[in-house]
């Protein structure tokens, strides 16, 4: 069962009629995937309520490698709101790392068996 839904219910449909259809021995695979990634979702989604800034695309852009750097800054501030690099730097700058936010929102059996499945 997928614990954490995505806030998209189209979104939902899809994982459920997906489970649905796979093989019984990867399904659960399949169920941990989708839970991390609807909450992955969630905390990229998140950064916008830190209001993101020029200043800190500006610190962002730094970080980046100079060819990616020249990408985004020709993209713009408003169009790389929605790049999970900068969205991830926002929530990170705020203190709130995503493996963290990841590890608080699934209960912590299914967080094990995860991170035994990411590490493979």
């Amino acid at each position: 069962m997928i614990k954490i839904k995505h806030p998209v219910e189209e979104c939902n449909a899809s994982q459920e009629k997906f489970l649905a259809t796979c093989p019984s021995e990867e399904r659960r695979f399949h169920e941990l995937i989708f839970t991390v990634g609807n909450i992955s979702y969630r905390y990229h989604h998140e950064a916008k309520d830190y209001s993101p800034n020029m200043i800190d695309y500006q610190e962002w852009l730094e970080g980046l490698p100079d060819n990616v750097r020249k990408g985004m800054e020709e993209q713009g501030f408003e169009n790389c709101k929605s790049i999970l690099s900068f969205t991830r730097y926002v929530m990170e700058k705020n203190d709130v790392g995503m493996e963290e936010y990841i590890r608080l929102h699934m209960d912590p059996q299914d967080y094990e068996e995860y991170l035994k499945i990411a590490k493979g």
